[in-house]
């Protein structure tokens, strides 16, 4: 995989639909996002060509363009086959790169990789992107074509040996880390947190709102119990701003709650892809409570095709409920807000309307987050009075709502009420039946 050579490197943007306007806004973020510039942008309405993907003759005008404007990479916005790149390669300038759309995200994620569970899903994805690619170049090579394999890159014999066992290498690690995050996940709730995952596509505010949520709060005293709360989460107008999880601690009402922001959705995206990141996507999928940020200032057809295609990825594996967040209300007026929530009731017919980044009813989706979650179990519990009391009593206050604690008359005994998770409860009772144990009158 080469790298590229300047951060403003420059590129033409190729893009083929089979009906329809072309749009390229989007290819064009990302490839801002990845560093190239961007000089020309050349599209095609026609079906796929099985060799060239674009008709020959448009390919022909792509390497003009190149030619023309000194570029040395071609960034398609769709999914190239190895055979296909090898293909397009061929018709252009000796040197110029070709990455299709997903070599492209590759790139973006191969940046933002901070964590190690982040770099390993970057790798396992950028692997098995090339797998195919290697199996293709060694095809070719049996037929003595010409060296460099244009798009493909050189070709190594070993390399999709090499490839094969890496992808098991990282694999087996995930496995590990995806057990350490659950075994996290459960001491969490079993100290009487509440999971609470943003998701959505990139850019839709998530990180702005997740800056909101814990705005006022300190995360800095869960530092040693939960080492990967963050006290900062980036909140800029990018995409792939956040690549791994970002957890903060958050209090409504009577509630502790986690919330945490994941890597953002995008359009298109292959299953293998997908299931690169499952490491990282199953803090949504192992969540309480799903927010789905949704970028209420687009237009309503990108608006139903994200929410859409959100609500196919999260219910392949998510069992928890599904709030539709309609974020950035302070871009558009009441009357658009309205038609759209209009037009999404069939896919989001309650949503929540906010603005993260003026706080405007924030308190409304804490209020809707608090009725979600699952309920609290009330709990009246009676103990005696031994040496070990009392730290029962100062961990019931820390892990659930206490409401009231009394002691007897004669100070032999104290009754605590409370409310807390079902697995906080559970905890209490063990712990209260140990007193009881110890107790001199057992």
């Amino acid at each position: 995989m080469t790298e590229r050579e300047t951060p403003q490197e420059q590129a033409v943007v190729g893009k083929r639909i089979r009906s329809g306007e072309p749009e390229a806004d989007e290819i064009h973020d990302l490839a801002q996002a990845a560093g190239y510039r961007v000089t020309e942008t050349v599209t095609q309405i026609r079906k796929e060509d099985p060799a060239y993907h674009f008709g020959e003759g448009k390919v022909e005008e792509i390497a003009a363009t190149v030619a023309a404007t000194d570029a040395t990479a071609v960034i398609i916005d769709n999914e190239l086959g190895p055979y296909q790149t090898y293909n397009v390669g061929n018709k252009l300038p000796e040197g110029v790169r070709v990455i299709d759309r997903f070599r492209l995200i590759l790139e973006i994620f191969g940046q933002r990789a901070q964590t190690r569970k982040a770099q390993l899903q970057v790798e396992l994805a950028e692997l098995r992107y090339e797998l195919p690619r290697a199996e293709a170049k060694a095809s070719l090579a049996k037929r003595d074509e010409r060296p460099g394999f244009m798009g493909l890159g050189e070709y190594d014999e070993s390399r999709e040996r090499d490839i094969k066992a890496r992808i098991s290498r990282i694999r087996d690690e995930l496995e590990q880390i995806e057990h350490d995050d659950e075994h996290r996940r459960e001491q969490r709730r079993e100290s009487g947190f509440d999971l609470v995952a943003l998701a959505g596509y990139t850019n839709a505010g998530k990180s702005t709102l997740l800056r909101q949520l814990a705005a006022d709060l300190d995360v800095d005293e869960n530092e040693d119990i939960h080492p990967d709360l963050d006290s900062t989460a980036e909140s800029e107008d990018r995409l792939f701003t956040t690549l791994g999880t970002t957890t903060r601690k958050g209090d409504i009402d009577r509630r502790d709650v986690l919330v945490t922001d994941t890597v953002g959705f995008i359009s298109d995206l292959p299953h293998w892809l997908v299931e690169s990141f499952k490491s990282t996507l199953d803090a949504v999928y192992r969540a309480d409570l799903v927010l789905l940020v949704v970028d209420v200032s687009e237009p309503m057809e990108e608006i139903r095709e994200k929410v859409v295609t959100s609500h196919d990825t999260l219910y392949e594996r998510n069992e928890a409920p599904i709030v539709t967040v309609l974020n950035k209300c302070d871009a558009v007026d009441d009357e658009e807000i309205t038609r759209k929530k209009e037009g999404l009731s069939a896919l989001a017919p309650n949503p929540v309307v906010i603005s993260a980044k003026t706080s405007r009813h924030i308190d409304q989706l804490w209020e809707r987050v608090h009725n979600e979650l699952p309920d609290y179990k009330h709990e009246r519990l009676v103990m005696p009075i031994t040496e070990g009391t009392m730290s029962v009593v100062s961990w019931i206050h820390d892990n659930a709502y206490v409401q009231t604690v009394e002691y007897g008359d004669h100070a032999d005994e104290v009754t605590v009420e409370f409310e807390a998770r079902p697995q906080v409860v559970e905890q209490v009772h063990s712990k209260a039946n140990e007193l009881v144990e110890t107790s001199p009158s057992a």
